[in-house]
């Protein structure tokens, strides 16, 4: 049987679509729920971070942790295994993962203008169709750079992308299916052994990224009948010795017959190829008010491959402690608003696995014996030796995993 993808605009009626093509077709339903639960026991990461991927903007940690990109990937593997099965509809932002080549699929997108989904989204969640608005282009923003970073296409609702584009204003629930399922028995989607191969090819092909993204590398993936073909779109400086290490870790995964890299389209841009090295710090916050000076330890950092990003205040800290999570963060203690001591207590009661460097050029004796109560792994004055802050970088970041493993063991 034929598989039916459904996408769709919020609030455009399609619980109630979903639920009469269930009846209909007696087809088992696949939701981002399942595929994200699915990536979490293959990877082991949490499903909340995986999740994640489908939301918007990346982590301002993300280009030295891939974490985006390595969760698409295993929701990407969690996709190709669970489409070994017949008679599937597959609803939500996964239905993205699956490949045009796999051409059995039915794929449809449920759309309606802003104005009706603004005034179910008010009705549905209890809100004033102005706010309701803002909500749904919210939505909107998401599905697009979800839809971009998987397909390429800056616009979620892009006929090309669909075979059917249901306009769900204009029709009803029953109309909408009836025309679903009128579609789903065309010759061009039954199941070949062109198509069955082209699904070998998409779980190969996530295999084999699987298998690069556990050694740190995230690079484009293709497979066609047990060839896979490697492309590297950010720009290296050893590009032989990048190959040569891509190759042998993908010429281990089973059902890989030959081999080949190319350069992509992004490799001449100025992004520079960054391996993840999962043993150094790469989610490291600094916060510091002295703009100059903690910009120049962001690059001090950065090159000996620590990734970082950069708060000036104690509130924009604790904003990325909630939306970025940083694993160790390198604090200021003088700052104007909320002051490092305050920024240390608030972090301990939240994130206490979460290790904190002190750093400060204006401390105590008696700030210092604080700062250590309330947790604080190491108390530092500037100026500091950055070989010793590295020491100690490396040394509170172990800390952290120590305290991530007791926290999953306990």
């Amino acid at each position: 049987m034929s598989m039916i993808t459904l996408f769709n605009g919020s609030y455009c009626n399609e619980q109630d679509v979903l639920r009469e093509l269930v009846n209909r077709t007696g087809c088992r339903v696949i939701r981002d729920e399942d595929v994200i639960s699915s990536a979490s026991a293959l990877s082991g990461l949490a499903a909340n971070k995986i999740h994640k991927a489908f939301s918007g903007k990346a982590s301002a940690f993300n280009t030295f942790t891939h974490e985006k990109e390595r969760s698409i990937t295993y929701l990407r593997l969690a996709m190709a295994e669970m489409l070994s099965s017949d008679g599937l509809l597959v609803a939500g932002f996964s239905c993205h993962l699956i490949p045009r080549k796999i051409s059995y699929a039915l794929r449809i997108c449920l759309v309606a203008d802003l104005k009706s989904r603004s005034t179910a989204a008010a009705l549905q969640v209890g809100m004033p169709v102005k706010e309701a608005a803002k909500l749904v282009r919210k939505q909107d923003e998401d599905a697009a750079l979800w839809v971009n970073t998987v397909v390429g296409s800056s616009d979620p609702y892009d006929a090309s992308l669909y075979d059917i584009l249901i306009p769900t204003d204009q029709v009803t629930v029953n109309e909408a299916t009836d025309l679903i399922v009128r579609n789903l028995g065309r010759d061009v989607l039954q199941i070949t052994p062109r198509s069955q191969q082209a699904l070998q090819d998409f779980l190969l092909a996530a295999r084999v990224e699987v298998a690069l993204a556990k050694e740190g590398h995230h690079v484009e993936v293709d497979a066609d009948n047990g060839s896979v073909t490697l492309t590297i779109n950010k720009h290296v400086l050893m590009l032989n010795r990048l190959e040569e290490e891509l190759k042998s870790i993908a010429s281990k995964a089973p059902g890989v017959s030959s081999l080949a890299t190319k350069i992509g389209k992004g490799y001449h841009q100025a992004d520079i190829y960054r391996k993840v090295d999962f043993e150094l710090p790469s989610k490291v916050l600094l916060v510091d008010d002295e703009r100059e000076f903690v910009q120049t330890l962001s690059e001090r950092l950065l090159m000996r491959d620590m990734g970082s990003a950069v708060a000036y205040d104690g509130e924009s800290a604790l904003s990325m402690i909630r939306e970025d999570e940083p694993e160790v963060m390198i604090l200021d203690l003088k700052m104007p608003g909320i002051d490092g001591i305050e920024v240390l207590r608030r972090v301990k009661q939240t994130r206490p696995e979460i290790e904190v460097i002190i750093l400060t050029g204006h401390g105590s004796e008696e700030d210092r014996a604080t700062c250590l109560k309330l947790g604080a792994f190491a108390y530092l004055q500037k100026p500091v030796d950055i070989d010793r802050l590295t020491v100690t970088l490396k040394q509170a970041n172990e800390k952290m995993r120590q305290n991530l493993a007791a926290m999953k063991n306990s």
